[in-house]
């Protein structure tokens, strides 16, 4: 039988690799008749075209271009067309902030962010509230340094201050008291299912305070340059990045009883994580100097899951989709993905 193929002329896309971008982002496309006679494709993301940036009959590499909000992508040879193929975009829903860890969600869908500033600085606003109609308002003035957030099952929110080396527990008002001190350079923090809190100190400790808010050591690893990031797993145990002036860093894990073993190595300035359902985990980092967002299954295999720049850390959302942190802004991205209940 003879196989009949594509019409003469007519480009096709295989795949898109990754398969969700924000702008700024790259993706490869993989496909036959991409680039035919010597002629520069268009490719488009709806109406917009984007920049290209590498060319070959079978493999294309674009950048996402600003005020894109259609991911429907196409391919133009001026011979043919291809389909479109879908890249989930992302849409940015705050903007002139500055998270330097991952954003916090609420069970009614808030999301706090943070103004961090420079080591010392002070800014008018500290934590900003945005609500399920990406309106965002001013939460909390007048903490130095806000790094690290979470939210406990009551609903309460918990802010850690580099600078202050403390943790302050804020109410629903934006009222906040002072939780712990005493924690070094304070930077990423999460609660484990018995809502024990975990502080990174960016000296090379990670804290354990119990509800009681007894602070023991919890585990000791390398000092990193930047912050420590923490996330739990379904399983109990602490996964932790700590960027440091190296491009082939680690994602550790430490056990319940304190003993840290690296999951992974060859991520470049990994910062934010967080785990989906099936206990994939997510970091804000670069791969093979690809940077975005890379997902690792639970055998540490890795690929680039959302492409983009900036990208300091992640959160699930209760419906399917994830908000990006950048250095100035929150990007929400529909992914279709379930997240892990952070307390589940």
């Amino acid at each position: 039988m003879t196989k009949i193929g594509p019409p003469k002329g007519r480009p096709q896309i295989e795949r898109v690799e990754p398969k969700a971008a924000i702008t700024g982002g790259e993706i490869a496309i993989h496909g036959h008749g991409l680039a035919e006679n010597g002629r520069r494709p268009r490719v488009r993301f709806g109406e917009l075209a984007a920049t290209l940036l590498l060319s070959s009959p079978n493999r294309l590499v674009v950048r996402v271009p600003e005020g894109a909000i259609s991911g429907e992508l196409t391919v133009d040879t001026g011979e043919g067309v291809t389909p479109a193929v879908s890249v989930a975009l992302g849409i940015p829903i705050a903007e002139n902030i500055h998270p330097v860890a991952n954003p916090a969600l609420d069970a009614a869908g808030n999301i706090y962010t943070t103004f961090s500033g420079s080591r010392g600085q002070k800014v008018p606003v500290s934590l900003y509230k945005v609500d399920r109609d990406h309106v965002l308002r001013p939460f909390l003035t007048d903490l130095m340094n806000p790094t690290g957030l979470a939210v406990d099952r009551e609903g309460l929110l918990y802010v850690s201050s580099r600078m202050e080396g403390t943790i302050y527990l804020v109410n629903p008002d934006g009222h906040r008291t002072l939780y712990a001190e005493g924690m070094g350079i304070a930077t990423g923090i999460a609660f484990d299912t018995d809502e024990n809190l975990y502080v990174g100190d960016r000296s090379g400790t990670i804290f354990k305070i119990n509800r009681d808010k007894q602070i023991f050591v919890f585990a000791t690893m390398e000092p990193s340059v930047a912050a420590y990031h923490l996330a739990f797993s379904a399983a109990g145990e602490l996964f932790v990045t700590g960027p440091t002036t190296s491009s082939y860093d680690h994602l550790y894990r430490i056990t319940p009883a304190g003993e840290v073993r690296s999951f992974y190595r060859g991520l470049g300035r990994p910062q934010g994580l967080a785990f989906d359902a099936r206990g994939n985990i997510y970091v804000a980092a670069s791969l093979a100097g690809r940077r975005g967002v890379v997902r690792l299954n639970p055998q540490a295999e890795p690929e680039l899951a959302v492409s983009g720049n900036g990208i300091v850390g992640l959160a699930f959302t209760g419906h399917r989709s994830m908000i990006l942190a950048t250095t100035n802004s929150l990007i929400e991205l529909f992914v279709d993905v379930e997240g892990k209940p952070l307390l589940g």
